[in-house]
């Protein structure tokens, strides 16, 4: 029974790290960088 709980704060733990580090990853490599660009990129004519 204690192992088992044991287990899910393991498991919580290193799910929480994994989450931590891909975000980390994500703002390193620029993906946030202009959230509000793509949409108006989108309208753009470029048949001008």
């Amino acid at each position: 029974m204690i192992w088992t709980v044991f287990l899910l704060i393991f498991v919580v733990f290193v799910l929480g790290l994994a989450g931590y580090f891909i975000y980390i990853w994500a703002v390193k490599s620029g993906q946030y960088d202009d959230p509000e660009g793509p949409k108006y990129r989108m309208l753009d004519d470029e048949d001008e």
